[in-house]
């Protein structure tokens, strides 16, 4: 089950979003896995990703180990793609996230010629997914559907709040942290970008999509 699939939100701002992911499998294909998956990503950075992670050491965007309360708002919050890349010392699962099918579909090319041996996986909405596999001239190989939420959804948090916070599937992202920033960007106290960002460094993973959670905010800021 992959922990990107129940991102939550309404088809056509689904459809630009895309997590591209690289994994060996254990005891197979892991004990030369590692310059393969520097490699994906190296070549994922070329298509301009949002986001790029590595699901053990951490992703582009990152919290701080300093203990101060203020260190989150006055330290350089510029992505460090290099540093996910420099990090790959052991067999992992790494991903590149983007807001555009045409740069799926040019790494997607590109990562048949490269074959490199590794399980890539896409996840989008289905037929945004088949179509970066045809314009590679590849046939889906699977699918993974999410049936969405059953039960007391009443208690679920609300839509905008589920939206940001199912982008990171391992739920590092607190609704009540997703939930101040957006009424943080609606009193003008951050912009859409900055909240983005501060919600991006909790997913260790990477498969959050800054770009994403940015439209999600304006929206809220317009009392969409």
């Amino acid at each position: 089950m992959t922990h990107t699939l129940h991102r939550h939100g309404r088809y056509e701002d689904l459809a630009s979003d895309f997590i591209v992911t690289a994994m060996p499998a254990r005891g197979f294909n892991d004990r030369d896995a590692l310059p393969k998956l520097k490699q994906f990503l190296r070549t994922a950075l070329k298509y301009r990703p949002v986001n790029l992670g590595n699901s053990i050491k951490g992703a582009q965007h990152r919290s701080s180990r300093a203990l101060s309360p203020m260190v989150h708002w006055r330290r350089d919050s510029a992505a460090d793609p290099q540093s996910v890349i420099a990090e790959v010392d052991r067999p992992t699962t790494v991903s590149a996230v983007f807001d555009n099918a045409e740069a799926v579909q040019r790494l997607v090319a590109e990562l048949v010629e490269l074959d490199l041996g590794l399980s890539v996986n896409i996840a989008s909405v289905p037929d945004k997914a088949v179509e970066c596999c045809d314009g590679a001239g590849l046939v889906r190989h699977s699918v993974e559907y999410s049936l969405g939420f059953r039960g007391q959804t009443e208690r679920l948090p609300d839509d905008a709040t589920l939206q940001l916070t199912t982008m990171c599937g391992h739920g590092m992202i607190a609704s009540g942290f997703a939930r101040k920033m957006t009424d943080w960007v609606r009193s003008g106290r951050r912009t859409p970008e900055e909240a983005s960002r501060y919600l991006a460094r909790f997913c260790v993973c990477g498969s959050f999509n800054p770009a994403r959670a940015r439209r999600i905010f304006e929206q809220a800021a317009k009392g969409e």
